[in-house]
């Protein structure tokens, strides 16, 4: 990646929105026309290429024509950057926040207030 930062940056800016989360989650299943994409959400043929354009400038998913359809498809390798970003902060959270309870049990034990 160039810019790993920068690219993560561009895919949470993506993932923020609900319509291309369920873009998203719709991809994952399989790849699937533009067409059908639109079809569930309530929206124009217009309005869910913009969704597809910023999705595929983030790199989270690649479409390719073949005639008059387009299919999308997810870009798995991009998606788990950002569980693995996700992932490591979820585990830096989890060190702390046990260590603030073993902190909290060391205030709270009877041998601590017996130390006056």
């Amino acid at each position: 990646m160039l810019n790993q930062a920068g690219s993560l940056d561009r895919v949470f800016q993506a993932l923020a929105d609900a319509t291309r989360r369920d873009i998203v989650e719709r991809l994952i299943r399989g790849p699937a026309s533009v067409s059908e994409l639109a079809r569930p959400l309530a929206m124009s043929l217009p309005a869910v290429m913009q969704h597809l354009q910023v999705l595929e400038a983030c790199g989270l998913v690649r479409s390719e024509k073949a005639g008059r359809v387009r299919t999308c498809h997810i870009e798995p390798g991009v998606l788990r950057m950002a569980e693995d970003w996700i992932a490591a902060q979820r585990t830096v959270w989890e060190h702390r926040l046990d260590r603030l309870g073993d902190y909290l049990t060391e205030c709270d034990s009877p041998d601590q207030g017996s130390a006056q």
